[in-house]
């Protein structure tokens, strides 16, 4: 008895999606249901993780939302773990959503031996949930972190360099750095419209 014009199946799964990377499971995300659509998704929540676990079916949130609630609520599982992956590297870590943020807590509280690479100006995939704040945070999160800017850009030009770095500092949240390049000032940046795609890819 719901509308799927205005509540698709795909609206749907991607607010339960956002829900299991930010470890909410049926009931917490019921209680924080406050509009409409929210309250819907709720209704939906629960029939759709009845009807996986009578298929013995797992999607792919669930392959992070499991082992971080595992980590969180076994503390004799977190230690094994903990002991057996004493050095854990992430890259992309401005990509990483609370689901992650939470593994990678886990597995390194006994062993604190955590690398990880990344780019606060580089976070693109906002709807997986990713959040910014992992990276952010990241020296509060680890005291005693040691951070290695790479600065020295091997691919583009001086000027498509001052151009990103004009650009960029925009934007409120970010950690300060600044590129640099050996190779030559080349062309000016250029701006080009289109009218379509297609004219796009025939340049």
């Amino acid at each position: 008895n719901i509308d799927v014009t205005r509540f698709t199946p795909e609206t749907i799964q991607s607010a339960i999606s956002k829900a299991k990377n930010q470890l909410l499971l049926p009931d917490g995300y019921a209680k924080q249901a406050h509009d409409y659509f929210a309250q819907v998704v709720a209704q939906v929540y629960p029939v759709y993780e009845k009807k996986m676990r009578d298929a013995n079916a797992v999607d792919f949130d669930d392959l992070l939302l499991w082992p971080a609630l595992a980590l969180k609520n076994d503390p004799e599982m977190r230690a094994e773990l903990d002991a057996r992956f004493r050095y854990v590297l992430i890259d992309e870590y401005q990509d990483t959503n609370k689901a992650q943020y939470a593994i990678a807590r886990g597995l390194t509280v006994d062993h604190p031996n955590l690398c990880v690479v990344g780019d606060p100006d580089q976070s693109v995939y906002r709807w997986r949930g990713a959040d910014i704040r992992n990276i952010m945070d990241f020296e509060n999160d680890f005291p005693g972190a040691c951070t290695i800017k790479l600065e020295e850009n091997f691919r583009s030009t001086k000027a498509i360099l001052r151009a990103a770095d004009q650009l960029i500092t925009h934007n409120v949240k970010r950690k300060p750095k600044t590129l640099y390049t050996a190779k030559e000032e080349g062309a000016k940046v250029g701006i080009l419209l289109f009218e379509t795609g297609m004219e796009e890819a025939d340049l």
